[in-house]
């Protein structure tokens, strides 16, 4: 089997920790495993934790407390992955067969488009639309789509990189959609908890009996070195799931299932959640700010969670072409809309601190001032 470079993810892999500004990343400013326990004895049980193969699927208490998340599951109903990565992974490499069809949102992470073709399956691309200065999914468009031909829908809620987040009626009627023909529905919802507002989305859970969710601690919790995240759907599937992993990554790690189900008890997730939040309220105005006011042609929809902002620009520059020089001429990385299939666009990170996010695009200006049209 051959698969596509996955240009995202290539992009960063290569460049992320050579530039001077990383403006690529879609969370926020990690944690530190002092900042996640505090002093005490909690730091101390951790230097002395053995360094075992952990339950391979999740140990009994991480797998119940991810099930808190979700009404009506247990732990039978969670295999944890080594990132929400490996979750989307084993979900599509389980669910697609040779010439099955999946209706995948776009734009979005485009992981599992990539492995839906890798594994011989055909993406039916179902674009979100923006109106009135808002993203939205088209639902009509989504009927259209789905056939008795159709495996699964793959969405992303919030979305990457629009940050818009489907509401609880746009997810039923998602839900009814895929009913009609009994087709799966597959929700990415790592960002869910990064909500600008504080009102936590609404997850696709529960909203027909065959859904698989997945998520992990990466973007909404800052904790992307923990490598933790999770996919949660029937037990009969979760059981089958677990079972593909043991030909990926086998269990996760020991000290990681140990911090995350410290991130995951109801005060610490608050807490976490909280200082995220508070980060973006900071962050994104000052950004939307600096868009303003920096003299170039710039369109954005204010993002409803995700530490990204997703604009576009008038400039007659490819989006991959401007970034690439970016990142030689400026020591900036953004991600270019071409990596979800839209040029003219571009992803910031605003997810850092609020004065390397502001130097870095400071940088771009400088870029954009002397390779603009009509600059000297």
């Amino acid at each position: 089997m051959r698969i596509a470079p996955f240009t995202l993810e290539r992009v960063q892999s290569e460049w992320e920790h050579r530039v001077r500004y990383n403006l690529s990343e879609s969370g926020v400013h990690p944690l530190s495993v002092r900042g996640l326990l505090g002093d005490g004895p909690a730091l101390e049980a951790l230097v002395d934790a053995p360094l075992i193969y952990t339950q391979t699927n999740g140990t009994p208490g991480l797998r119940t407390s991810i099930a808190a998340l979700y009404p009506g599951a247990d732990a039978d109903h969670v295999l944890v992955t080594n990132g929400g990565s490996e979750a989307n992974f084993v979900v599509t490499w389980r669910m697609v067969e040779p010439g099955d069809e999946v209706v995948v949102m776009v734009p979005a992470y485009m992981q599992m488009a990539g492995l839906v073709e890798a594994f011989g399956g055909r993406v039916r691309a179902w674009p979100m639309v923006r109106t009135g200065g808002v993203w939205r999914p088209d639902l009509d468009g989504l009927a259209g789509l789905v056939t008795a031909k159709t495996r699964a829908i793959v969405l992303n809620t919030p979305n990457n990189p629009t940050g818009a987040r489907l509401t609880a009626a746009d997810l039923d009627a998602i839900a009814a959609i895929a009913d009609r023909t009994g087709a799966w529905i597959v929700s990415d919802e790592i960002y869910r908890g990064a909500e600008f507002d504080g009102v936590e989305s609404p997850s696709m859970w529960g909203r027909s009996a065959r859904v698989i969710v997945t998520s992990g601690l990466s973007k909404a919790y800052g904790l992307p070195g923990l490598r933790v995240g999770w996919a949660v759907g029937p037990p009969g599937v979760a059981a089958s799931l677990w079972a593909y992993h043991d030909y990926t990554s086998i269990a996760p790690g020991a000290l990681s299932d140990r911090l995350a189900t410290v991130a995951l008890a109801p005060a610490t997730r608050a807490r976490l959640l909280d200082r995220t939040r508070t980060i973006l309220r900071e962050n994104v105005p000052r950004v939307e700010a600096w868009l303003r006011d920096c003299g170039h042609p710039f369109e954005w929809t204010t993002p409803d969670a995700g530490a990204f902002l997703y604009a576009r620009y008038g400039l007659p520059i490819g989006s991959t072409a401007l970034t690439d020089r970016l990142r030689e001429e400026e020591s900036v990385l953004i991600v270019p809309g071409d990596a979800f299939g839209m040029d003219g666009y571009l992803r910031f990170g605003v997810g850092e601190r609020a004065d390397y996010v502001l130097a870095g695009l400071d940088r771009l200006k400088a870029f954009l001032d002397r390779t603009a049209p009509g600059a000297h």
